[in-house]
């Protein structure tokens, strides 16, 4: 048994070691931890495993719903950035609301919102910086000009994550959508998460809610991952669509829920002549297990700015509720390159205006600069295996007058009609390709082939994700 002394100096030397922990800790003002996510936050790794943890309050974060945060996240991101070559770090968005302005997101680094997070998109405009159009558009959305910045940034990075146990991101929209309608915004409204140039992005596991325009723009990266996410916006708010892949390569796109004021997914690779200038196409997308209420825009959408190229598209499990159409295509006059080998199985929608529409003629410009010679190639589109109810219109395929839209098939596509129907199913003009079995019957420049002829949809896969 222990004598007093010999008590008194272990406790003492217990509390010297606690104590150099702590300093350990808090050199450099607050030293993230060395640890194992799931043992030390309590909660799964999801994708990555990173060394070095923090908390958002650690650097002064107030979850008050009031207290702006903004250098909060910039100065917790600067610090821990300093550990990307040392197994990366990851910051810990705890219960609250957090007000916060835009910040940027670093390499080797994951964003983590608890449950009962919600970061609360700042409404004062100078808390958004202004950046340059980005250069496949060559001007804002809104307006001529910059931009303001995404609530969450990141430009150059490698191996980025944005997840959670299903946090909220709050984009505090109304006032956003009332300027754009009464045009008094001077730069384009800002969206909730854009990163750029980069490559093994990861965004998963989160509500988004009521954001200014667009919700989730990867752009000019590859390698990117988008899952698990809730999407919510009024039907009638102006732009904002779902997730908006934007010149990228290697993405998927799966097992998200998408109610939105515009297209619920937007794939796109750039303006007229500035995207045919940048040159960088969309291409080994895909998209799987979404559900998505629209009522006036698309469920899958490709372009209309789609100048860099769209190729290999690949679309499947896909359930639309209440929306205007199932997969829209559109371009026009000016946005040059293609849109090829897209395929689509295993749609089922309810309550459309039509299923499938294709348009030649979609023509907002970004200037008068375009060229007119510069006509898009529109071919190989197949859909198969397409059951729909409540439907107002089959299809309205409209191709543009002496450049048709060729290659287009349609087979196993079961339409059910709304009691009032238009009188013509199919509008077709301009366009090619064959059908098997479809009802009601296409129009005659859908060539039945019998319904043994199934439209292709690939075997093979795409190149091996890297997260």
């Amino acid at each position: 048994m222990w004598t007093t002394p010999r008590r008194n100096q272990v406790l003492d030397s217990i509390l010297l070691l606690v104590g150099i922990v702590l300093v350990l800790i808090n050199i450099n003002g607050v030293e993230s931890r060395k640890v194992r996510l799931s043992e030390s936050l309590g909660y799964p790794t999801i994708g990555c495993n990173r060394k070095y943890s923090a908390s958002l309050t650690d650097f002064g974060g107030v979850g008050d719903g009031v207290t702006s945060n903004t250098e909060a996240f910039k100065s917790a991101i600067d610090n821990l950035s300093q550990y990307g070559s040392d197994g990366g770090s990851l910051l810990f968005v705890p219960p609250g609301k957090w007000l916060t302005g835009s910040f940027n997101l670093t390499s080797h680094f994951t964003l983590y919102l608890h449950k009962d997070a919600t970061l609360l998109a700042a409404q004062d405009e100078n808390e958004w910086a202004v950046i340059d159009p980005l250069p496949s558009y060559g001007r804002g959305r809104d307006a001529d000009g910059g931009r303001y910045i995404s609530l969450i940034f990141g430009t150059n990075l490698t191996d980025v994550v944005i997840t959670g146990e299903n946090g909220t991101i709050d984009g505090q929209g109304p006032s956003w959508w009332d300027k754009f309608h009464k045009k008094e915004l001077k730069y384009t409204r800002p969206y909730l998460i854009e990163i750029m140039f980069s490559n093994e992005v990861q965004i998963s596991n989160l509500t988004l809610i009521n954001s200014p325009s667009w919700n989730v723009h990867p752009v000019y990266s590859s390698n990117v991952v988008v899952q698990g996410l809730t999407i919510l916006a009024p039907v009638t708010s102006p732009n904002t669509d779902g997730i908006n892949p934007d010149s990228c390569t290697n993405t998927r796109i799966e097992d998200c829920y998408i109610v939105s004021g515009d297209d619920c997914v937007a794939v796109k690779s750039g303006w007229d002549e500035y995207g045919i200038r940048f040159g960088m196409p969309t291409k080994q997308l895909l998209i799987r297990r979404l559900t998505c209420i629209s009522p006036f825009s698309a469920v899958i959408a490709l372009g209309s700015e789609m100048s860099g190229g769209i190729e290999d598209v690949r679309a499947e499990d896909i359930v639309g509720i209440n929306s205007e159409s199932a997969v829209r295509i559109k371009t026009a006059i000016g946005r040059g390159n293609y849109v090829k080998d897209i395929y689509v199985r295993r749609m089922t929608m309810k309550t459309m205006k039509m299923v499938f529409w294709m348009a030649g003629n979609y023509g907002s410009h970004p200037d008068n600069d375009f060229d007119p010679n510069a006509i898009p190639v529109i071919q190989n589109i197949n859909f198969r295996d397409v059951v729909a109810e409540n439907v107002t219109m089959a299809a309205r395929l409209e191709g543009i007058p002496g450049h048709p839209f060729t290659g287009i098939c349609i087979s196993n596509a079961t339409i059910g009609l709304t009691k009032k129907p238009k009188k013509i199913q199919w509008n077709c003009t301009e366009i090619a390709g064959v059908s098997s079995d479809v009802s009601p019957p296409p129009c005659n420049l859908l060539t039945d082939q019998g319904p043994e002829n199934a439209c292709n949809f690939p075997d093979d896969s795409f190149p091996s994700f890297k997260i």
